[in-house]
């Protein structure tokens, strides 16, 4: 039974409410969790390294800040050593998984992982485009005076710089043709959705696989995974609770 104030709230009645307020996903997502990590052991000298990286991701860093962690939450110690442990066994079980197809993946995403610094000069006027476009490219002008005195966007703010970014950020048109530019290319007037504009690269920065990225595309797996998982038990809960729907005659 739940106690919310003078209400009792029996288990079938509470996931009533969890599929009501739209929160029986995450509980599923949880409850994958658990099961897929149910194996995974953790040593005992591993417990205190578990509850030191679980307090600084959470950002406790003195006992003032853990007690009101634990008061927000309704915890006991023990379930925050518990927590920790679970997010422990958790990277493991990513680990154990889903490191060895790091590689294969980087490979397939980094065309998208790659990052770029350039600049940009947006205009609805395709015959201003056009005049600013020659005005750098002939006449040497500053692409960056320019910018802040005739792009429409944020970027006039910046003198037309933006990034680095992902390539997997710009426009997709923008970012195929950063994807094959050259350092210091400057390109014609292309049209981007209701934009014209004139861009170029200034550096191209490739995506390497480091630790942060490893952990990244460890992570991107992971989810996809989770969320597969957790879109299945979906439609099995929805399918057994139709069958057990009582059927009305008309």
């Amino acid at each position: 039974m739940l106690h919310i104030g003078d209400q009792v709230m029996t288990a079938a009645e509470a996931v009533s409410r969890l599929q009501r307020y739209g929160m029986m996903p995450a509980l599923i997502k949880e409850l994958v969790i658990d099961q897929a990590i149910a194996a995974i052991a953790i040593a005992p000298e591993q417990s205190a390294q578990a509850l030191d990286q679980f307090l600084q991701a959470n950002q406790v860093t003195t006992p003032e800040q853990q007690q009101g962690f634990l008061a927000q939450r309704g915890l006991s110690e023990g379930d925050l050593l518990a927590l920790a442990q679970r997010a422990q066994k958790l990277q493991q079980y990513k680990l154990d998984t889903w490191g060895h197809q790091v590689e294969s993946h980087f490979l397939q995403r980094k065309g998208h992982l790659d990052r770029v610094l350039y600049s940009l000069i947006r205009t609805r006027d395709a015959g201003l485009a056009q005049e600013l476009y020659f005005r750098i490219k002939d006449d040497g002008q500053p692409l960056a005076d320019l910018a802040r005195q005739y792009s429409e966007g944020q970027e006039a703010q910046t003198g037309g710089l933006i990034g680095p970014v992902e390539l997997s950020v710009p426009h997709p048109a923008l970012a195929r043709i950063l994807s094959i530019s050259q350092p210091e290319q400057l390109w014609p007037p292309t049209r981007v959705g209701e934009w014209f504009v004139v861009v170029r690269l200034e550096k191209f920065l490739p995506a390497r696989l480091d630790d942060v990225t490893r952990q990244r595309l460890i992570d991107e797996l992971f989810n996809t995974w989770l969320a597969e998982q957790v879109q299945r038990e979906l439609q099995a809960n929805a399918i057994s609770g139709a069958k057990s729907l009582p059927i009305q005659n008309n």
